[in-house]
């Protein structure tokens, strides 16, 4: 048995900025995908994968009906018969591991499910995002349910507003430009949980809130404009800008090793970094309008280039 297959997803801008009504923009990244699977001899990995199902299912039996119903019986004994999530998600990388899973259960389980084929108002994909947000909370302690909505429905997300999102279109990709979205993988798991504390403990002092609101959600709402809009100078104009403010500010969100190469990548213009998800780890964000500079730069490092311009 194997489901059908749930993508990963790349949060381009508005980590952070989306918990206090940011624009943000979110893309399905073909490149991993999990789908849930039994096996007759199943590996370490899908036995503990399996025993987090369990976990899950609990979970699940407690949401409140009002919202969202589940096959609980079902999954239950599909749980109980050594049904996995079978991922190449890597975990804590920041580009939606838990999500994948989230949209999965959903996808085979939820009763009077919202499915991608009908016309997908305003209304429904608040409704979808409500349920992805109260199951992906399991993981994360707080989840937006942004990710699972990504995965679920394979479309790019347009996020105006906490109550205002929408499928959208992006730009076609370049086969000839120089200019790249690219992933550099930091060799570290980051843990979703303490960072989004960190920033909640931050939150309470004026001076950072002040700064979310005049700099980092500025230059964020500014950069899904010009990437939507495909106005490449100014993109690259916020992107730096952005990228300033996150060195600035967010320092504990990017793993040490990496503050001088980010620095870097501001004064030579060679690329620019920003979080890829919740930061601490996993993969880091790259924009660059010309690749090459950016992989002779970057020449120690893994790329993985995910958009052209």
């Amino acid at each position: 048995m194997k489901g059908p297959l749930f993508y990963s997803k790349i949060l381009l801008f508005g980590e952070y900025g989306i918990i206090k009504d940011s624009k943000g923009l979110s893309i399905p990244y073909n490149f991993f995908n999990g789908a849930l699977k039994t096996d007759k001899n199943p590996s370490e990995v899908a036995i503990k994968s399996n025993k987090s199902l369990m976990a899950f299912t609990s979970y699940l039996n407690k949401i409140s009906e009002d919202l969202v119903v589940f096959e609980i019986e079902k999954l239950k004994a599909d749980v109980d018969g050594g049904m996995y999530f079978d991922s190449s998600i890597p975990q804590g990388y920041g580009v939606g591991s838990s999500g994948a899973l989230v949209a999965a259960i959903y996808d085979k389980y939820a009763l009077d499910k919202i499915t991608v084929l009908e016309n997908l108002t305003r209304e429904k994909l608040l409704k979808l995002k409500a349920v992805f947000s109260e199951m992906e909370s399991f993981f994360h302690g707080k989840s937006s349910g942004l990710d699972p909505l990504n995965s679920y429905l394979s479309l790019p997300i347009l996020i105006n507003s906490k109550d205002n999102i929408e499928a959208t279109g992006i730009p076609t990709q370049s086969t000839t430009g120089k200019g790249a979205v690219f992933l550099l993988d930091s060799g570290i798991t980051g843990e979703t949980a303490p960072m989004v504390n960190i920033f909640m403990e931050n939150m309470k002092q004026e001076g950072f809130r002040n700064m979310l609101k005049t700099q980092f959600i500025k230059h964020t709402d500014a950069c899904v404009e010009d990437f939507l809009k495909g106005d490449i100078k100014s993109l690259f104009s916020n992107t730096k800008q952005l990228s300033k403010v996150v060195l600035n500010n967010f320092k504990p969100m990017i793993p040490q090793q990496f503050h001088e190469l980010w620095q870097k990548g501001i004064e030579t213009n060679d690329y620019y970094l920003k979080l890829c998800g919740s930061g601490g780890g996993g993969y880091i964000l790259g924009f660059t309008q010309d690749i090459n500079k950016a992989e002779q730069s970057l020449k120690d490092y893994k790329l993985e280039v995910v958009y052209n311009f």
